[in-house]
C-alpha cells in the first residue's frame, strides 16, 4: 500500500497551516514555496479540505488560509479521508472480489492491516506533530532558506 502525493502533500500544507496558526492566516503562494508543492494542486487541494471543513479563507488584505478548527481537533486521517484518499491495503477495495470474483486467502490480513493504519492516523494530531523536536528543527531549516531566498531577490537587482 502506497499514500499518494495526494494524501502527502494535503499532510504536508495543513502542518504548514498548523505550525503558522499563531502568525494569522497563510496564502497558498507561501506554502507552494516553502513545501514545494504547485500552486494548481494546493487550490485543489484546498478545495476539498474547505469542503470538509479542515480549512477557511479568509479574504483581503493578510489573508489566506486558516485552520477552521483547532490543531488539536484535526487528525492526520481526517485530512487524508478529506482529500478522497483511500487507506486500502486490499487489491480489491474492499469488495472481496480479489481472487477471480471471490474473496482471496489473504484478504482478512490486509484489511486488518487497512484498520490498523488508520487507526494509527487517526492517533494522531496536527497538534502533537507540531509539537515534535525534528518538527521544529525542519521549520527552522526552511525559514532560513526562504530568509535566504528573499534577501537575494532584493540584493540581485541593486548589483545590476
Amino acid at each position: 500500500m502506497k499514500l499518494s502525493t495526494k494524501g502527502r502533500y494535503a499532510v504536508t500544507a495543513m502542518m504548514h497551516l498548523a505550525i503558522h496558526d499563531k502568525y494569522g492566516p497563510v496564502t497558498l503562494a507561501e506554502i507552494s514555496q516553502c513545501q514545494g508543492i504547485s500552486l494548481s494542486y494546493l487550490e485543489q487541494l484546498f478545495a476539498k479540505l474547505r469542503k470538509r471543513t479542515l480549512v477557511e479563507g479568509v479574504r483581503g488584505p493578510g489573508g489566506g488560509y486558516r485552520l477552521a478548527r483547532t490543531p488539536d481537533q484535526v487528525t492526520v486521517a481526517d485530512i487524508i479521508s478529506a482529500v478522497d484518499e483511500r487507506l486500502d491495503a486490499t487489491r480489491c477495495c474492499g469488495n472481496e472480489n480479489c481472487q477471480n470474483g471471490r474473496r482471496c486467502l489473504t484478504h482478512e490480513l490486509w484489511t486488518d492491516l487497512s484498520r490498523q493504519i488508520f487507526s494509527f492516523l487517526e492517533g494522531i494530531t496536527l497538534a502533537q506533530f507540531v509539537e515534535r523536536p525534528t518538527t521544529g528543527d525542519i521549520v527552522r531549516h526552511q525559514n532560513s532558506r526562504r530568509r535566504d531566498r528573499s534577501s537575494e531577490r532584493f540584493i540581485a537587482p541593486a548589483m545590476m
